[in-house]
């Protein structure tokens, strides 16, 4: 089975480029899955369900997002390969712009849009710098100009990095996409494979549930900024 990471900032167009690739997906007669992780809540599963194409969601709650997901990723794999599709996507929030849902040897792609400012590749972090591709949305709403000072932002960023605007409203894009992600590798399972990027350093007070403000309530892994 092939697994794709989909990752991007909230609102960045995710959901309706993963509809679209999956449309060109099925051109080509091949049975997709999804796995939506998000943090409080998200409708979008009833997107897939809509359109009959098997889906699976996850909500970390009080849990760090990008943790809950690399907590439950084999299971839904495995849960993919039960169901026997050919494609398994799953789809993050990237929440934790430190962190990376991405994983080694397996096609990483993050989505971001044309309205989010033209200094926020370098904000994001290891989510667009360690991708194979970054997918640019919203083109159609901004100039040409702008288009091309954005793309060349996150070509800075990412030099590596195959980059392609897709319109998540009218599909523009997303078969040539398609057509890059179907050459990705197969995999059996994702035990023992590693991520991109490691996770924060953190256990402290208030992983633990404190809330109070004031050094004497902070204890573990804590950090503070040189005076």
């Amino acid at each position: 089975m092939k697994f794709l990471t989909i990752s991007g900032p909230p609102s960045s167009g995710k959901t309706s480029i993963i509809l679209k690739v999956i449309d060109a997906f099925k051109q080509r007669g091949m049975r997709v899955g999804v796995v939506k992780f998000d943090c409080l809540s998200t409708d979008d599963d009833k997107l897939y369900e809509k359109k009959d194409i098997p889906v699976r969601k996850g909500l970390s709650g009080s849990l760090c997002p990008d943790h809950y997901f690399v907590s439950n990723v084999e299971a839904c794999f495995e849960w993919g390969k039960e169901l026997d599709l050919d494609i398994l996507i799953s789809e993050s929030a990237g929440l934790c712009n430190r962190c990376s849902p991405h994983i080694k040897e397996i096609t990483a792609v993050c989505v971001i849009d044309n309205l989010s400012g033209v200094n926020t590749p370098k904000k994001i972090g290891p989510m667009l710098k360690s991708a194979d591709v970054v997918v640019i949305t919203k083109g159609d709403i901004v100039s040409q100009a702008e288009r091309e000072v954005f793309a060349s932002r996150v070509k800075h960023v990412n030099p590596k990095a195959v980059i392609l605007n897709v319109n998540g409203v009218t599909g523009q894009g997303a078969f040539e996409l398609s057509s890059f992600l179907y050459d990705s590798a197969e995999h059996e399972t994702l035990k023992g494979k590693k991520l991109r990027f490691s996770m924060p350093s953190a256990l402290c007070s208030y992983c633990l549930g404190e809330t109070r403000i004031g050094d004497e309530y902070q204890m573990g892994n804590v950090r503070k900024m040189d005076s």
